[in-house]
Parts: structure tokens; sequence; C-alpha cells
């Protein structure tokens, strides 16, 4: 009884960490909450999964621990977004959990931004004076719906050759997410319609990807460069360029500090979205649907209102 309890408690207490009963065939590891709930999705209760960077962290700047390590050393299959998003942390701890099967260029190990087509590939010379750029492009892809139903098409091929007897149920659960995604576009699609066009700003490029989708037009970045705080000189433009354009709101990511972006609001008039980045990363965020509807949800609503009193 004490042992039934035990699991009982962890299940509850851990969403993002234990997702499938211990008889469970293949164990994997993700690098995010969004990839953690592809494949919980597709591997249903043919996989244990268990995530690294929880919801509301920044998965550029992870931690470490050797917790995470022991965590590896048992998987099966390590998952990771790739394009050097997790580059400062998820290579010391491959090295320290010494399992082979998940190194770069084993089976165990799947870098899902193959999937994709990446946008915001920087040009000329890539170094450091730059700040914190990606020389391969923005890795945020996930923040496509239609990206989601690429990777999630890689990862169920490669449980596919890890556990062959499981293939039609992940062949059957890939057509079951699929089909949610293409039905919530729908709605995401007909609710974000009527802004096609919108200037936009962000704090970063974290949701690049999002506003290509649904035509949203940036005109620039709180962050004149990647990581770096932003140089009084850049801010006094971009107010100038968000007055002149009147733009009506700005996009931030829930782990950064907001107070950079709540000036600018308050200088230009533009409503601060503070938004979730990842599954799990808000408490309407529990699932990828759930994650896209806060996302759209309050853009929408700061539309709406910025109509009603321009």
């Amino acid at each position: 009884m004490n042992r039934f309890c035990f699991t009982f408690i962890l299940v509850v207490l851990s969403p993002w960490g234990f997702a499938a009963s211990a008889d469970a065939d293949v164990r994997i590891v993700t690098t995010t909450t969004d990839l953690g709930w592809i494949a919980r999705t597709i591997g249903g209760e043919r996989v244990h999964v268990d995530t690294l960077c929880q919801g509301n962290q920044d998965p550029h700047y992870l931690q470490a621990r050797p917790s995470y390590m022991v965590t590896l050393s048992r998987a099966d299959l390590l998952i990771a977004v790739g394009i050097e998003l997790e580059v400062g942390w998820l290579p010391a701890l491959i090295q320290g959990a010494r399992n082979p099967d998940i190194n770069p260029g084993h089976s165990g190990y799947l870098e899902v931004a193959t999937a994709i087509r990446a946008i915001d590939v920087p040009s000329g010379r890539v170094d450091r004076s730059r700040g914190d750029i990606h020389p391969f492009g923005n890795p945020h892809f996930w923040l496509d719906p239609l990206n989601v139903k690429l990777v999630a098409a890689l990862v169920s091929q490669r449980l596919s050759e890890l556990d062959a007897s499981g293939t039609t149920v992940f062949r059957a659960n890939l057509a079951s997410l699929n089909a949610r995604i293409d039905r919530a576009m729908e709605r995401w699609q007909a609710a974000m319609a009527p802004y096609r066009g919108t200037s936009i700003t962000s704090y970063h490029a974290t949701f690049n990807y999002f506003h290509h989708r649904f035509g949203l037009v940036s005109i620039g970045y709180l962050e004149n460069r990647p990581g770096i705080p932003p140089a009084p000189a850049h801010l006094a433009d971009l107010i100038r360029r968000m007055r002149e354009r009147r733009v009506p709101v700005i996009f931030h990511e829930s782990f950064h500090d907001p107070a950079t972006s709540n000036l600018v609001a308050r200088r230009t008039g533009a409503r601060l979205l503070v938004l979730p980045v990842s599954v799990g990363g808000a408490q309407s965020a529990s699932t990828y649907e759930q994650l896209i509807d806060t996302i759209v949800g309050q853009f929408v609503r700061a539309m709406q209102a910025s109509a009603a009193h321009p």
C-alpha cells in the first residue's frame, strides 16, 4: 500500500516528468515541455517521458544539474530542439550521463529541428559581438502549429525504429495529433485573420514563428542584441518608431524581467502581453492547444481593447 501511494504521488505531482507506466517500452528524455507533450501524445502508454527544462524556464540558460545526468543515463531516447537552443547546457549533461546511446549521431539522439525550415538565419559574420545569436536560425519553431505536426511525424518515425511493435500505435496517435492541430488551426486562423499585417514589437525574437504564421509584422525588438540588456539609445529609437507606427502590442516572454517592456509600454501606449512560451508556462497552458489558445487569446483581447480605447 505504501509503495502504491508513493507511485501515485509521483504521477500527480510530476505532470511533465512522468508520463507512462513502469512497463513502458521506451524511456524518453526531452529538453522542453513542448517536446515532452509531443512525445507523450505520440508514444502513449508505450513511453515514459521526463523533461529537463520546465515550461516557465528559459531553455537557453538551464542550469546543468547532476540529477539531470542521472535521468539521461537511463534514457533510450533524448529528444532535443536543436539549432543550438540547448548548446549552453545539453552537451555537458550528455557527457556526464555516460550513456553512449544518446550521443549525437546515435539512434537514441533526435534533434527535431531537422524537420523544419528555420527562419531568421543571420547573414554575414556571426560572433559574440552580435549577442547570443543563433547561427543556424531561430530555434523557437514550435510556436508555429504547423511545425509541431512536422516534429511529431519525426518523433513517430524514430519511436517506430526503436519500438517496431508499437508502430501501429505511434502512427494512429500521430494521425490523432494532426487532426487536433488542424481543428485548432481553424479557430486560430479565424481569430487572427482580422489582424494580418498588424505592426508589433517584442522583447526577444521568441515569437517570430507565431508572427510569421499569422501575418504579424515585427518592427523590431527591445533587445538590440539577443541576450544583452538594451541600450538607452536603441530604446529611444524603438519608442519613436513605435509611436510613428502606432504599434498596439509588445510580446514579452513570461520568464524575462518585464521592467523594460513595461517602460516602453508606458511611453508608447502599447499593451504589454506577458506570454508563456512553452507548454506548462502558465496555468492556462497545460497542452499545446492551450498554449496557442493563451497567446492568441491575449493578443486578440489586447487588439480589441486597443480599438475600443485608441
